[in-house]
């Protein structure tokens, strides 16, 4: 058994890697760590709409009972609003069963501390530590003291007027949007959502079956969505991924406007809008250059973490901004929820393009991202801390960005929820980049089929 938690809980192959048996320690392991002490703790257990989610929910809740907490069953909804619940009824811990973006085999474990944070990684480690041992540190129990079940049935309605209340009373309406809901936890509630707000929704890939989720659709699959966009004439598009905890969008044109450029759209107008806010901006090295370039130009601040979007929310609460995310399209808006929200991001872009009255492709190209290459290389999951450790990969990297000199930058990273290592390199020169980045990446490979 490799490492249990990797940057988003516990992730693997559902039934062959992430087993119900991984599942019931799990939910026992984790139960006694975030309720030390509590007489009749209380759990939440939410979920997205995979296949696998129902077995291990099963294992989970039997496991969380089995050492005297009771559970509280949200359902279906996504992974921000299941942390919204968390800090907000009262209850010891949060668990979401998702595997965000991966594909439908996939699946994952995370929890929530009671305060809606997720878990750093010495309390991940301790439950780890437990499930690894096979150790039982909780008394046993029987009789009345097991835990119950019970079901939260007004789940979705919280969360969307939790989502409303961010709006301080303001509407939407005169928007055509787009909304890709990747088959996922945001089926429902996303279109909901911005109807209620007088958006005009379009929403597409919201019909979950329990194997299409993030199949051709959602946050990493734009193709469909930007059709979409210019076919029916929308403001815009978005799209979440599987768990909506992230927002990419398309432009009027239908280009695809990343992360990066939602993040400088939201700063630049937020610095514009409240001058009582300190502009600074937390990001991930994953971060195009460009949003740098852009947000030193305006007197924003730029702080830098490792990828994460759990190491963003940990700088951000370290020194105190309110604001950041992810290339991917994790934003934090940590005034009002605890990790990145794709729903939240969604209506706080939405309000800018409505305040501002620009076309959407105006306001993304306040940022001029330079060229970036990304190689995801496929290698053995056992394999990955050694080949990032390893001198002559180290060695490569060192050369090439010997090569780019100052005017760029190349790095090389792990995965924390996929057997992948990541290549990236930016700079001015697209050929020189795919050139480095195709040889560090085809010397990964090699190292990596050296050590099977």
């Amino acid at each position: 058994m490799g490492k249990l938690f990797g940057t988003d809980g516990v992730r693997g192959i559902a039934n062959v890697e992430l087993t119900p048996s991984l599942a019931f320690h799990l939910g026992q392991a984790g139960a006694y760590v975030l309720s030390k002490e509590q007489a009749r703790p209380r759990i939440i257990i939410g979920k997205d709409t995979r296949i696998s989610c129902d077995m291990l929910e099963a294992a989970l809740v039997a496991g969380i009972c089995s050492v005297g907490a009771d559970v509280w069953k949200v359902g279906v909804l996504p992974t921000p609003g299941i942390a919204y619940l968390t800090r907000t009824l009262g209850v010891s811990a949060g668990v979401v069963i998702s595997a965000s973006h991966n594909p439908v085999a996939d699946n994952g474990i995370k929890f929530f501390s009671a305060i809606g944070y997720k878990l750093p990684d010495v309390t991940e480690e301790e439950i780890e530590r437990i499930v690894r041992q096979d150790a039982k540190p909780w008394p046993e129990i029987s009789g009345k003291d097991i835990g119950r079940v019970i079901e939260v049935k007004d789940a979705e309605r919280r969360y969307i007027d939790f989502l409303k209340s961010t709006m301080h009373n303001r509407r939407l309406d005169g928007l055509k949007v787009v909304l890709d809901c990747a088959n996922g936890a945001a089926s429902q509630v996303g279109p909901a959502l911005l109807r209620e707000l007088g958006v005009q929704v379009i929403p597409i890939f919201h019909e979950p079956d329990g194997v299409n989720i993030n199949d051709r659709c959602g946050s990493t699959h734009m193709e469909e969505l930007q059709q979409a966009v210019v076919r029916y004439g929308a403001h815009m598009g978005l799209a979440n991924d599987g768990d909506a905890d992230r927002l990419l969008a398309v432009d009027e044109q239908g280009r695809l406007v990343d992360g990066d450029r939602i993040m400088v759209i939201c700063a630049m107008a937020r610095k514009e809008k409240d001058l009582d806010w300190d502009p600074v901006v937390v990001v991930t090295v994953m971060s195009n250059l460009g949003l740098h370039q852009a947000l030193k130009a305006s007197g924003i601040r730029v702080v830098e973490t490792q990828v994460g979007d759990r190491y963003v929310v940990e700088e951000l609460l370290r020194s105190g901004a309110t604001f950041g995310g992810e290339q991917s399209g994790h934003i934090i808006f940590l005034e009002y929820n605890t990790t990145g929200d794709g729903l939240l991001t969604a209506l706080q872009l939405l309000s800018i393009v409505k305040d501002k009255d620009q076309p959407f492709s105006l306001l993304a190209d306040q940022m001029k991202r330079l060229p970036q290459i990304l190689v995801n290389t496929r290698v053995k999951g056992e394999h990955k801390d050694r080949l990032m450790r390893d001198a002559e990969i180290l060695a490569k990297v060192k050369q090439a960005s010997h090569q780019l000199g100052e005017q760029g930058r190349i790095f090389v990273r792990a995965s924390g929820t996929e057997s992948l290592i990541r290549v990236m390199a930016e700079g001015p020169d697209e050929r020189m980049l795919q050139d480095l980045v195709r040889d560090v990446s085809d010397f990964v490979k090699q190292k990596d089929l050296a050590l099977a």
